[in-house]
This record gives structure tokens, sequence and C-alpha cells, in this order.
């Protein structure tokens, strides 16, 4: 067997997954339990094209002002948007807009609305408006309890984001990573502006590689608590896990097909790291080839037919690409002498992936058609990149400032925001779905 041998000890923990192994010392669970660690935006470049627009606070309750900041705060971190102020506005949902005026302050688009409460209960109401074609492009309400405000400031965010660019917003999508406190592991998820953060499962072994189910529901991963890499498989509403891979030697990489009905996983259950392929219930295990080298992090391709995955058969690690019912793997990246951690854009038609420059990790980009290259992050530690739903930004995890932190690039480079922990290491994130 030919073992692939990192330039450095750091290289990224999904590569070295198939040969770690970790005594158990504690695990426990836990169902939606806030964290105490929030994490800090930092946003630095704009977009190619920028919509200037006004968010004018909510009228009719002190909400409102949150709600609109929530909002504001989405669409800067976006980088296309340039907020023009709208304080002393006055606007409700039912007001009448200059839209003149408000085009001679800067702002093509104004986005305004109103918010009442009831028994604990609040309606919000919202417009959005062209000023200079001087049409209304959206309105709706929305209703919730307070807890709620937030989601629904971010739903209105992305309906705005939608319907300026054509988009689909992903300000109300969620993200998952590990953070490392110490020698304790949790496995967390996060809004899509890292607020309001939840831990699924507290250990005190790694835990690595979280893949979300389709429908956003529920989350694979590998957890070393028993002394060996196992899959397991948590429904996040209940906290209730099953493990899905626990065979001889190690599981690991868990992939979720695009109809959630199968999951791809590696296994060395034959003495060396291969792909294969299992129901969501864990029946049919299938090894998808045979290869005489490491075979690892399987990604399936958007229309579900084909894998993407690392693979050192060539000598280097490189990505290659198979059918999911098997045959021969065919080579996709051939810049550079080390590309590793693939993934597939939802569309299909872009490839992001880990590749070592002078001996930096970097985030590249790959257009699946023609085959060019570009370099999207500077390293010297980037790991994990994942899209977006919509596809316009990539997750990864970073080293900044001698600090591990999550951040996320726009797909041309462009925007960068550093989502950063108070305390500890962030690692291993990924993007989920849209699920509405």
């Amino acid at each position: 067997m030919t073992a692939v041998t990192p330039a450095k000890t750091a290289a990224p923990l999904h590569w070295r997954a198939w040969a770690l192994g970790i005594f158990l010392l504690a695990v426990s669970l836990v169902a939606a339990r806030p964290s105490l660690a929030q994490l800090r935006v930092d946003i630095s470049g704009v977009g190619a094209t920028q919509y200037p627009i006004a968010i004018a606070d909510f009228a009719g309750d002190a909400q409102g002002q949150n709600v609109a900041e929530v909002i504001r705060a989405d669409l800067t971190r976006s980088g296309q948007f340039r907020l023009v102020n709208a304080t002393g506005s006055n606007l409700n949902v039912e007001s009448t807009i200059a839209h003149d005026e408000w085009r001679g302050r800067g702002a093509d688009y104004l986005a305004y609305g109103s918010i009442t409460q009831s028994g604990g209960q609040y309606n919000v109401s919202y417009r959005l408006v062209d000023t200079v074609r001087k049409t209304q492009l959206d309105g709706v309400a929305f209703s919730g309890t307070e807890k709620e405000l937030r989601r629904i400031s971010h739903q209105i965010a992305d309906r705005i984001y939608e319907k300026i660019t054509g988009v689909r917003g992903v300000f109300s999508t969620r993200l998952a990573y590990v953070l490392q406190t110490g020698n304790t592991y949790e496995l967390q998820i996060a809004d899509a502006d890292g607020q309001n953060p939840q831990v699924m499962l507290r250990s005190k072994q790694s835990i690595i590689s979280p893949a979300w189910s389709p429908d956003g529901k529920r989350l694979a991963y590998v957890s070393f608590e028993t002394g060996k890499p196992v899959v397991y498989v948590q429904t996040l509403a209940s906290g209730q896990r099953v493990p899905l891979a626990n065979f001889k030697g190690n599981n690991s990489a868990p992939a979720w097909s695009p109809d959630g009905q199968q999951l791809a996983i590696v296994l060395s259950r034959d003495g060396i790291s291969q792909i294969y392929t299992i129901n969501a219930d864990g029946s049919g295990l299938r090894r998808v080839m045979r290869s005489p080298l490491i075979d690892t992090e399987p990604q399936y391709t958007a229309d579900g037919g084909s894998l993407v995955f690392t693979s050192d058969r060539g000598g280097n690690p490189h990505i290659y690409r198979v059918p999911v019912s098997g045959g021969d793997a065919q080579r996709i990246t051939f810049n550079g002498s080390y590309n590793i951690s693939p993934a597939i854009s939802p569309d299909g038609n872009n490839l992001v992936y880990v590749t070592r420059r002078n001996g930096a990790f970097r985030v590249a980009l790959q257009d699946m058609g023609s085959g060019s290259e570009q370099l999207l992050t500077a390293g010297p530690d980037d790991e994990s990149p994942s899209f977006a739903p919509n596809g316009m930004q990539i997750l990864y995890s970073s080293v900044q400032g001698g600090r591990s932190v999550l951040a996320v690039t726009s797909v041309d480079g462009r925007v960068r925001q550093t989502l950063s922990a108070l305390n500890g290491k962030v690692r291993e994130p990924t993007w989920g779905p849209f699920t509405n």
C-alpha cells in the first residue's frame, strides 16, 4: 500500500481520518442546547455589482428596529448591496412612497414595514419597492413569537435578495461545524450569520465530517467515542442518533445522495480505505469500485449519478470522478500536485477543493466544463470547503492570526467573511440545505 504523505502534520482532517483511532473518554448527547460561544462576523471586499438599497426601521413596535438591523446585516454580508441611510424615514407598511425622493438619496430599492404584537404573537408585514421603476416588487406578512423574529428577519432578507438578484437567498439556512475547546469537542449548528448556536453532540473524542441530509433534518458525522471512527446519523429535532456504519476497521467520510436515500461512506474493512454506498437505514452496503490505493472523501454530483472523490492512485492525492454504479474513475484535477476535499456546486457546474501551492493549503474553484481553475483564498491553512445551497458562496475553515475560524468567500473571491468563535477552534464546517 502506498499512503499519501502530507507535507505537514496539519493536513486536513478529512484526508487523515482513515488513519486515526482514539480511545473513548466521555461522550454526551445534548439536543438543541444553546452554546455560549457566539460567532463574530467580520466582512471584507465588495461584489462586482452592488445594489443601493435603504432598509427603514419597521414601525409599530420596538422590535422593528431589531428586525431591520438583521436584514441590513444579512444584505451587507453578501457584499452585493450598498446600504443607503434611512434614519428618520418614519415609514410603515401603509405609507405612500416618494420614489423620486428616495432615488435622489441614492436608493434604487427601499424596504420598509410594520410590526405589531398581541398576546406574545408578532405580526410582521413588509414591502419592497423599486424606486427607479416606481413599482412594488414584493409584499408579504409573517407571524411568530419573539424568539422567531430573527428567523423572520432572515426570511425577509432572503426575499429581498432573490427579488433583486434573481438568486435565492441563503440567510435562513444553517451551518454545522465542530468546535474544539480544550479537550472537548462539540458538534454545533448555527444560523448562517453565526448566531443562535446549538450543541448537537459533545464528546471528549474527535468529531469530524458532519454532512447535512438534503432535507436539513439530520446530520451524518464520524465520532471516535468507541475507540475507532464510526459513522452516525442524528435527527436534529430529537437528538436521537443511530450508528450507520460500524464495520471492522475505520468508517468515515459520509456524504448524502441528493434524494436522501443513500450515503457514500469510506470503509477500511478490506484493509484499505475504499468507497461504498449504503442505504440511509443501514442496509444495502455496496462497494463502488476496487482500487489498490486509498480512495476517500466521496461527494455525490448534483444529479446523483456520479461521485467525486480523493485518491492517491496517481501517486499524489487528486480528485477523480466515477459513476455511482461503478466503473472506471476519471481524474478531474490536473493543476498542482495535491488536491483534496472536493465539493460540487448545487448546479453541478463547479468543483471546489483544497489545493497545496507553495506549501500553503488554499481553496480553489474549477469549472467542470472547461477545467479552468481559480484560487479563491490565500491560505496557509484552509480546509473543508462547502458550497452555500445557492452556489454563490463557499464556507471553509481557516487559520487566521493563529486562530482557527470559519470563513466564507464568494465564488468570485471578491467578498470574504470571517466567523470567529470567542474561544476554541472551529473546524469541519458544512453549509446546510434550503429547508422550505
